[in-house]
């Protein structure tokens, strides 16, 4: 089992790839960059570590959390196309057992899919992150055939989340907000 590091603001200034014992560290990095839904770092930084451990991964990843408005500009900035859209996931140099890129997660995008399928917002959240993962696995959702595998796996690690974690505990009360430093949405 590898070691495993986070960053709740910006990179991790040692990023070594590996501890005193020689094993495999990842590294993860979550920005929350939208106000709507205060999100709590310190448990989707341990989501995302717990997640790359049971995928037998090592990663260096960086999850953005952004408003529909951020969003839509990554997605035309980067892709041409326009309006929101649910995830975004660059791949820096991923491969076998090491992942390496960048997801933005419109966090609006997730609470509007959320109503739509009358599931909770967290849940939703928690399934983007699986998705941008899987993606950087190398999983690809552009024909339907590979949709439907692609999918297949993150229902599958959705459930395994939903057993494992408290997804409700993603968000943060707006009082916690308050306290740590953050603005009231």
């Amino acid at each position: 089992m590898s070691a495993a590091s986070s960053s709740s603001e910006g990179r991790n200034p040692d990023p070594g790839g590996t501890d005193a014992d020689g094993e495999a560290v990842s590294h993860v990095s979550i920005e929350v960059r939208q106000r709507s839904h205060p999100l709590d770092r310190d448990r989707l930084t341990e989501f995302v570590l717990e997640l790359l451990r049971h995928r037998r991964q090592v990663g260096e990843l960086g999850f953005h959390f952004v408003s529909a408005r951020e969003m839509a500009r990554v997605n035309w900035d980067f892709l041409r196309h326009e309006g929101s859209t649910d995830v975004i996931t660059f791949d820096h140099g991923s491969g076998k057992g090491r992942l390496h890129g960048e997801c933005f997660i419109s966090v609006p995008d997730a609470v509007g899919q959320a109503a739509e399928f009358g599931r909770p917002w967290t849940e939703e959240l928690a399934r983007y992150v699986i998705h941008g993962v899987l993606h950087l696995e190398g999983f690809d959702d552009l024909a339907p055939e590979t949709r439907r595998v692609m999918k297949r796996h993150e229902n599958r690690l959705v459930a395994w989340a939903s057993r494992r974690f408290d997804l409700g505990k993603f968000r943060r009360s707006p009082q916690a907000a308050g306290r740590r430093g953050g603005r009231k949405p």
